[in-house]
């Protein structure tokens, strides 16, 4: 069988089935072909999850119980194997054969991820990377998840192997998001977890080769500007506006929020509300570690590296910028190049995008890079007409080059 479409791209779950359905109708068939196709697809041995634990899954099987379905056999870090029903293993989001396996579960009336894991918790276990998995003969190229003072976890660009990397300076240079090219020196193992030493050649970012699933938009109607307040009765419309009004309705969406370890029926369990009381109560050092953990857990948490940003941005507008930038970048991946919607601050899981975005520009602002700045502040007028965050009372300023001190205190 093939299943890919002309254009390579793996066809939709229901394609799939039906494919599967029509050319194998006998039932003993059809799984054999979704045996097949996983094996295929997967790229065994792969990196999965079983009730939250990581796992390789080293193949699938199929042992005639229609009941139980296609079998999978895994290996733990440890080197030992247990077999589980194919529909207990969850692969990451990213990985390949996760659209087929989804496929399978659809085929067998189970749900496509199971709910332990739609929200990951604070702390989740990883994959540890292994001696073989590292040239020390070359460079090493690492996603930086978090910071620590004397070292950062990482994981392997391409993969979801963790890392711990110790190098020999260049620590502070570091922002989770960013990938870092490493001379490594040393690895070893110490307490079961991995470690790198190594220096630091370079950084760049390049959100679309971190190998992370868009956040999700949920469409929320239509937006006519004909009902939005542009000011009082008799007013007139100022400048910024007008195009906007002119282009029509367009569609609002809500981002998806990503925040590990909130649980959205107690409040108080928000890790975010949490490190902005810590930074209240003066311990930064304390608020900087728990926005780095959730960072750790999922680089989707927009608002980690907005408030990230927000630690460092009156001092220092170089090392901000980046925070802000990586979680900027990393909420474009949902819109691609001709997103025309709007995305108001009215929804709430809207803001932490917002956030990034204005931290983002005000720092190009104090850098100088003034048509930058206007560039993402306009674009903000058009994401959110309300304006929340008043970049209209700046987008001027930043248009005539004048600069950030002149108007700082204002």
């Amino acid at each position: 069988m093939k299943f890919e479409t002309e254009g390579g791209e793996p066809i939709d779950l229901d394609r799939l089935i039906a494919q599967i359905t029509t050319e194998a109708p006998d039932e003993d068939e059809q799984f054999q072909a979704f045996r097949e196709v996983l094996a295929a697809r997967a790229g065994l041995p792969c990196d999965g999850f079983v009730i939250g634990e990581p796992i390789s899954v080293v193949g699938f099987e199929y042992q005639g119980n229609r009941r139980r379905g296609l079998t999978a056999r895994c290996r733990r870090d440890d080197g030992s194997e247990h077999v589980v029903a194919a529909t207990e293993v969850v692969f990451p989001a990213s990985a390949d054969g996760a659209r087929y396996l989804d496929a399978y579960r659809k085929w067998m009336g189970v749900d496509p991820a199971p709910p332990n894991l739609a929200t990951p918790p604070l702390r989740k276990r990883q994959h540890k990377a292994k001696a073989a998995d590292i040239d020390l003969g070359g460079p090493v190229e690492l996603v930086v998840l978090s910071v620590t003072p004397n070292a950062a976890r990482c994981r392997l660009l391409g993969g979801d192997r963790s890392i711990t990397l110790r190098p020999t300076h260049g620590l502070w240079e570091l922002v989770p998001g960013e990938i870092t090219v490493v001379r490594p020196r040393r690895q070893w193992n110490y307490a079961g977890h991995p470690y790198l030493s190594g220096e630091i050649g370079s950084t760049r970012l390049d959100a679309a080769a971190l190998g992370l699933v868009p956040l999700a938009l949920a469409d929320r109607g239509v937006w006519t500007p004909g009902e939005h307040y542009w000011g009082e009765k008799g007013e007139p419309v100022e400048d910024w506006a007008r195009p906007i009004i002119a282009r029509g309705p367009r569609g609002a969406f809500e981002m998806e929020q990503v925040v590990p370890g909130r649980d959205p029926r107690d409040f108080d369990s928000d890790p975010i509300c949490e490190s902005n009381d810590l930074k209240d109560a003066g311990d930064h050092v304390a608020a900087h570690r728990l926005l780095m953990e959730l960072c750790r857990a999922d680089l989707r948490c927009l608002d980690a590296h907005a408030h990230l940003g927000n630690l460092v941005f009156a001092h220092g507008p170089r090392d901000a910028i980046r925070h802000y930038e990586v979680g900027f970048r990393i909420g474009e991946l949902s819109l691609g190049p001709n997103f025309d919607g709007l995305l108001p601050w009215g929804h709430l899981d809207n803001r932490p995008f917002l956030r990034c975005m204005h931290g983002f520009g005000l720092c190009l602002w104090r850098l100088g890079r003034f048509e930058e700045a206007a560039g993402i502040f306009e674009r903000m007028l058009w994401l959110n007409p309300s304006d929340n965050q008043g970049v209209r009372f700046v987008i001027d300023y930043v248009r005539a080059k004048e600069a950030w001190e002149d108007h700082e205190r204002e």
